[in-house]
């Protein structure tokens, strides 16, 4: 299964995102975790020893002049736009406790007038591993979809918006569903975070009468402390380790067998 889990900043998507590669990954399934936020912190999340000394795929100046013929930041008139990639997982992951991971980097946007080397390497990568690869593949993304194309969004099962009560989180969630409308993008969900009371609930569930809600998951001190490294994440909170498993049992249960056999 291909999930793009998205939301504004600071809701709580890279905390879901690195629980749900935890879980699925010690059920069996084998994750490849990509992380696709600017803001690169899953690494952190999910309690990868030195995740500042992982260096984004975006920052690889040799590998990008080895598969597009162009190194970042020069001035070049033609580079390959589908370079090769299908090798790139297996050379550049990093694993932790069973869980893989892939830093992307930031995606260099428009106004210098070029397609620079760096984005074509990060889309036809990401396009590989949403097409062409079995793993359970969850992505963290910035609040938006850029990462993400027409082709390579079709091969996403689901996107998650992580919202938390407040009208901010609501109107960022909205945006994010139109953007992903645009490239073909409908299966989207919510999952509610940091949810203090039933009032909280109401609040999220009234004002988003037309999204589907994965889960609500309550506000817990132990998972900020887990944020600030001082505990794993996946040891912080019973109760939301908890509602984080049923969120991944109801994703599983979408299309039987869709996440598919767990490895042995």
């Amino acid at each position: 299964m291909k999930i793009a889990v998205s939301g504004k900043g600071g809701v709580g998507k890279t905390m879901l995102a690195s629980l749900l590669s935890t879980i699925l990954t010690q059920l069996g399934y084998s994750v490849l975790a990509i992380d696709a936020d600017p803001n690169a912190t899953l690494a952190t999340a999910l309690g990868f020893p030195h995740p500042e000394r992982i260096v984004p795929i975006s920052e690889m100046g040799d590998l990008i002049e080895e598969r597009t013929g162009v190194r970042p930041g020069q001035a070049a008139p033609y580079f390959k736009l589908n370079p090769k990639v299908d090798d790139i997982p297996e050379k550049y992951w990093v694993e932790h406790n069973g869980v893989k991971l892939m830093v992307m980097g930031r995606l260099k946007k428009g106004g210098s007038g070029c397609y620079c080397p760096e984005n074509a390497l990060l889309e036809a990568l990401l396009a590989h591993i949403l097409l062409r690869r079995d793993e359970v593949v969850i992505i963290d993304m910035e609040a938006g979809v850029e990462h993400l194309g027409r082709a390579t969004a079709r091969a996403v099962n689901k996107m998650i918006i992580v919202v938390e009560p407040g009208k901010a989180s609501i109107e960022t969630a909205y945006r994010i569903r139109e953007l992903a409308k645009d490239i073909g993008l409908e299966n989207i969900a919510v999952v509610a975070n940091k949810i203090r009371s039933e009032q909280d609930k109401n609040l999220l569930t009234s004002a988003m009468p037309d999204f589907e809600f994965l889960g609500f998951i309550p506000y817990d001190q132990s998972v900020i402390e887990a944020g600030l490294g001082n505990s794993l994440l996946i040891n912080s909170s019973s109760e939301v380790i908890s509602r984080v498993q049923d969120i991944a049992a109801r994703l599983s249960a979408v299309k039987p067998g869709i996440i598919g056999k767990p490895i042995t």
